[in-house]
């Protein structure tokens, strides 16, 4: 069965995310991609209108993706919303520790990078932040709900340091390719929230 013009944009999606995620954006070329993913050189412009859409629709499929890790751990009504929320951090500390410390988001690989480079990519990651963002403050709602959780700020502010605490925390795990800053992070988040 022939694959579809949406299948081989997905593949050629998922592979640039994994050499990006490994070299950095300005590092990869589309040949690259187009060669690891086992699609024509000549098919990138029917895909893509350019290499700086291309990089928003991959920030976006990232987002897509990480967002939906998110709204099913926040769905799993069978743990409090305490649990739901350091299942988030669990996952969150678990891709970064891969690869010698090297981890898998892209949000730390590339933010510093992309938001020089490419103001539609900035702007994709500014939207996938946020949604990350509106999604551990409704968590933390929700723990505030049930008694799980207790926070001493707002819970947007508190959603807001966390996240920022994490990124910062993933950034010094690769570049002392040591647990320790998650750790710290990890212990941090729980004293946060008062669990």
């Amino acid at each position: 069965m022939p694959v579809t013009k949406t299948e081989t944009r997905k593949i050629v999606l998922d592979t640039a995310r994994r050499i990006v995620a490994s070299k950095g954006y300005s590092a990869v070329g589309i040949n690259e991609v187009l060669a690891a993913a086992g699609v024509p050189k000549g098919s990138f412009y029917h895909h893509f209108n350019s290499k700086d859409a291309f990089g928003e629709a991959m920030m976006q499929s990232y987002f897509d993706d990480y967002l939906a890790t998110i709204d099913g751990i926040a769905a799993d009504k069978s743990k409090t919303s305490a649990e739901r929320l350091m299942s988030y951090w669990q996952n969150f500390y678990d891709t970064q520790a891969v690869d010698d410390c090297q981890g898998g988001c892209l949000v730390v690989k590339l933010a510093a990078e992309i938001a020089d480079l490419s103001e539609a990519m900035r702007e994709a990651t500014k939207v996938g932040t946020t949604g990350i963002v509106d999604r551990l403050e409704r968590m933390i709602d929700d723990g505030i709900a049930d008694g799980s959780v207790s926070v001493d700020d707002a819970p947007r502010a508190t959603a807001e340091t966390l996240y920022s605490l994490w990124l910062g925390a993933s950034m010094m795990t690769k570049i002392h390719r040591s647990f320790a800053p998650l750790d710290r992070a990890m212990t941090v988040t729980r004293r946060t929230l008062h669990i």
